[in-house]
């Protein structure tokens, strides 16, 4: 708990939310945290019509605050639409929870190769699973992110799991249905954007979020 404190006070950034204090309150540690008026994704989605223009303003914003992110050598390693809050009246979008995110040091790439799943399994990349013998970076949240907005674009999960086991399975080996497929209204490009992100290697996939975040502008740029 304190080290997700100290990871999010030293993240510098609109697109993380602040860290006022960490205090003791009856025993327990208490974290104070910024409140901007946002609500995560995941309950805001549920009830709400998203346009096109939306989606894709809401999803440069989330790119962005994972360029930032990445940037200051930090990979969050659960992101899902739980922990991305969103406020429509001001647009204002932070990521929130970093329980489990990881500080690259200098100079160093990856993270290591997981020994125990950690993360949110149905948004979980294929290397988090432990299953790949691959290390865990910044490539992972992108990978989660598509996730995201898989969801957000078809109201559904890309893969639907009886239990655990075939939920990594479904992560290292299946093929998502394209979103497009699912829903018409979605662009094809879109749709070829999403299933980039959730590439099964992670050379495949986005290098960075600010390509990611570059591609998505182009994307609204020509929808305006």
């Amino acid at each position: 708990f304190r080290r997700e404190y100290e990871i999010i006070r030293n993240l510098s950034g609109e697109g993380v939310v602040e860290a006022y204090a960490l205090e003791k309150d009856r025993g327990y540690l208490v974290m104070v945290l910024e409140d901007f008026g946002g609500m995560s994704l995941d309950r805001l989605l549920p009830s709400m019509t998203m346009d096109l223009r939306t989606f894709l303003n809401l999803a440069i914003k989330v790119a962005g605050a994972l360029e930032m992110i990445h940037g200051q050598g930090v990979v969050h390693k659960d992101i899902n639409p739980s922990h991305i809050v969103w406020n429509p009246e001001t647009s204002l979008v932070k990521i929130i929870d970093f329980g489990i995110a990881e500080i690259l040091p200098p100079g160093k790439q990856a993270v290591r190769s997981p020994e125990v799943m950690e993360g949110t399994l149905a948004y979980m990349s294929p290397e988090q699973t432990g299953r790949m013998n691959r290390t865990v970076d910044h490539r992972t949240d992108l990978y989660s992110l598509g996730v995201t907005l898989y969801e957000m674009v078809t109201n559904r999960l890309p893969f639907v799991a009886g239990d655990a086991l075939e939920m990594v399975h479904a992560h290292v080996a299946r093929t998502p249905v394209p979103p497009h497929k699912i829903n018409p209204e979605v662009p094809e490009m879109i749709s070829n954007i999403i299933l980039k992100l959730m590439a099964k290697t992670v050379e495949e996939r986005y290098q960075s979020a600010a390509g990611l975040k570059a591609d998505l502008q182009q994307c609204l740029a020509q929808y305006q």
